[in-house]
């Protein structure tokens, strides 16, 4: 059992118990698990029969049990009985047709329905009224929804769990990914994969990540995840491949001024036949023609200026983080622990950051020539000062500042306080700075214009961030900086070695952004950031 099974097992697993009513803490230990498990690069399996999966950071006896369970026997017990318990294609298809995962159980259950296909023919019995709750206007939603094409999920996924699930759906079907996920986008509402055989749609049918089916025919099948995503297969002819890629990619408005679209089994040779340069999926949110410039590539990026350490909340030491950033290949990383007017995690104070100075130099001498930077994320306080003293910044080698209290500010109190920060000649980078949460916090009332100009002032630098529910910068935000000629920084924010994988959702940002890699100021080398 490879690791990538083992990970869409507990995946499956987490969802399950999220649907049961677990605590959210245990939910969330096992979707921890199975990303962690994604991306460990030695076969877990193996440390499973040696005993020595704990070794992992974040694996308890709990989860260690679980995966025995499964290594041993290939199945969950406890996920078979929580699949047969909270039924997971009603709760998909309630979710879906956003009628409430619970109130369609609570129907299927009073009617004998289990399908798509069920429900619907039970609608237009007009047998839905016949259980309790369930009225005229609810039945003629549920026809309604069944019977148009599939609206977009109301909260997408943020786009990690989206490659994910992507990922797990691909690997049998010889599939690629289309749509949002290929675009770039931020939050994905729709999943949409293309496949060259017709044979992937009965194994994208069986797959145990699509839990409802909609609609199926000899070319297209529709079916919806636990968490209500439709998911749509198309399967193409190998001769219209590429028409069928570029046209699934989209976006509506792109693909509309590009019709109508010549057959050809691949992209290239799509542009190709109407005389066009072919153009990145990142940039195809709006109508254009015209070549594309160089954008900047996960490879161009040779240091991390953005992660955590157990110092602050994060979850590996200096020397573990930097080990892992080396073998990346990057030349340099940057440690930027929190300052104590955060509050809600630790902080370090003065005393704290020169103790944590020693564990740096210690991880500089054992990976030369790699280099570790002395930094921190430091805290503006309430006046526009910064949350350490002038002598402790000026023996950093990298500061950036972040706001982490006063979101809700009126935008003139608020850009007031950041820009006052932004002057202090220790400062290099502002982070994450419209403070947003996807689909729990909106962007605050930063005035990013006004930013800008501070930031051209000084040379600061600003921050596309790339925890998945941040990217902050967002993709348009970055346009806006780099036209003006502000560099901009590609982190991860990493608080663990896995979260370094960031950085590929911090690039994908930029590449929305239209940034090339001199737009990116950690593509420079070492001694490069160091003078700037």
């Amino acid at each position: 059992m490879d690791n990538a099974e083992i990970a869409r097992t507990l995946d499956a697993y987490a969802a399950l118990l999220d649907l049961a009513g677990a605590a959210t803490w245990s939910v969330r230990a096992y979707r921890r698990a199975a990303d962690l498990i994604r991306t460990t690069p030695a076969p877990v399996e193996e440390l499973v029969r040696g005993g020595r999966v704990r070794e992992l950071r974040g694996i308890g006896p709990g989860i260690e049990r679980r995966l025995r369970e499964l290594v041993e026997t290939g199945r969950l017990e406890e996920l078979d009985e929580l699949e047969r318990e909270v039924e997971p294609e009603l709760v998909a298809l309630g979710r879906y047709l956003g009628l409430g995962p619970q109130r369609l159980v609570t129907l299927g259950r009073a009617l004998g329905i289990r399908s798509a296909d069920e429900l619907r023919a039970a609608a237009e019995a007009g047998r839905l009224r016949e259980a309790p709750g369930i009225g005229p206007a609810t039945e003629a939603k549920v026809l309604a929804a069944l019977s148009r094409e599939p609206q977009p999920a109301r909260r997408g996924l943020t786009r990690n769990r989206a490659l994910a699930l992507a990922d797990a759906i691909l690997a049998p079907l010889g599939a690629v990914a289309a749509g949002e996920l290929r675009r770039g986008c931020e939050l994905v509402h729709r999943l949409v994969l293309v496949s060259q055989t017709p044979e992937a749609l009965d194994r994208f049918v069986a797959h145990p990540a699509v839990v409802a089916m909609l609609e199926r025919d000899e070319r297209r099948a529709l079916g919806v995840t636990v968490e209500g995503i439709p998911v749509e297969l198309i399967a193409a002819r190998p001769d219209g491949f590429g028409t069928e890629l570029v046209r699934a990619t989209g976006s509506d408005a792109y693909v509309a001024a590009l019709e109508p679209l010549p057959e050809a089994p691949t992209e290239e040779a799509v542009y190709g036949r109407l005389g066009l340069a072919w153009l990145p999926p990142e940039l195809r949110e709006l109508p254009f023609r015209g070549d594309a410039p160089p954008l900047v590539e996960e490879s161009d990026i040779r240091g991390d200026l953005h992660c955590h350490t157990t110092w602050s909340d994060g979850k590996a030491s200096v020397l573990e983080m930097a080990s892992a950033a080396r073998d990346r290949g990057y030349e340099y990383l940057a440690i930027c622990d929190h300052t104590p007017n955060v509050r809600v995690v630790p902080g370090l104070d003065a005393d704290a950051l020169r103790r944590q100075a020693e564990e740096i130099a210690a991880a500089n001498e054992a990976l030369a020539p790699f280099r570790v930077l002395r930094g921190t994320e430091c805290d503006i306080r309430a006046d526009g000062s910064l949350d350490l003293p002038d002598d402790v910044l000026a023996e950093l080698e990298w500061v950036q500042l972040s706001l982490h209290a006063g979101q809700r500010l009126p935008g003139e109190e608020l850009t007031a306080r950041v820009t006052e920060a932004m002057r202090h000649p220790a400062v290099r980078c502002l982070s994450h700075p419209r403070g947003r949460i996807l689909n729990h916090r909106p962007p605050n009332a930063l005035d990013l214009g006004r930013t800008i100009e501070v930031a051209l002032e000084t040379g600061v630098a600003l921050e596309t961030n790339g925890l998945p529910d941040r990217l902050d910068l967002r993709d348009e935000e970055v346009r806006l900086a780099i036209e003006a000629g502000v560099p901009v920084v590609c982190s991860t924010d990493a608080h663990s070695v896995q979260g370094l994988d960031n950085m590929r959702l911090a690039v994908t940002t930029a590449r929305r952004g239209w940034a090339t890699a001199a737009d990116i100021l950690n593509t420079r080398p070492l001694a490069e950031i160091l003078k700037t």
